[in-house]
């Protein structure tokens, strides 16, 4: 997971994963879409490579990349987790649902409607 974390953490390999999304395209069809140089590109996919994000092929000449998504589960699940109310969360939650659900019980029971407002 560490891997994959540190290969996302840059801007243009993060680009490249989106471009790889839609479809598979050669190193050169990549590189074309930015203005740093060809090696620099290489450079980019490889870390990608290294990471199990992109998978390369061989189409005569040419490298032909694709995305891989699966190693990207297990970060998302970790993120998941983070992201997930924690224990008190989920308790003050319950709170002030209870809170305003004995609000609405105090206002029906003193004869008026919990929308309705006073009037003096």
């Amino acid at each position: 997971m560490d891997e994959v974390a540190a290969a996302i953490t840059d801007p243009v390999r993060r680009e490249i994963l989106l471009m790889l999304r839609d479809e598979p395209l050669s190193a050169g069809q990549i590189a074309d879409r930015f203005v740093i140089s060809r090696p620099a590109v290489s450079r980019h996919l490889r870390v990608l490579r290294e990471a199990g994000l992109v998978r390369d092929t061989a189409d005569g000449r040419r490298r032909v990349y694709t995305l891989v998504t699966a190693p990207l589960d297990e970060l998302a699940g970790w993120l998941g987790r983070l992201m997930r109310p924690s224990g008190w969360q989920r308790r003050l939650d319950a709170l002030e649902t209870e809170v305003y659900r004995t609000r609405r019980e105090r206002q029906t029971a003193a004869g008026r409607h919990p929308a309705q407002k006073e009037t003096a």
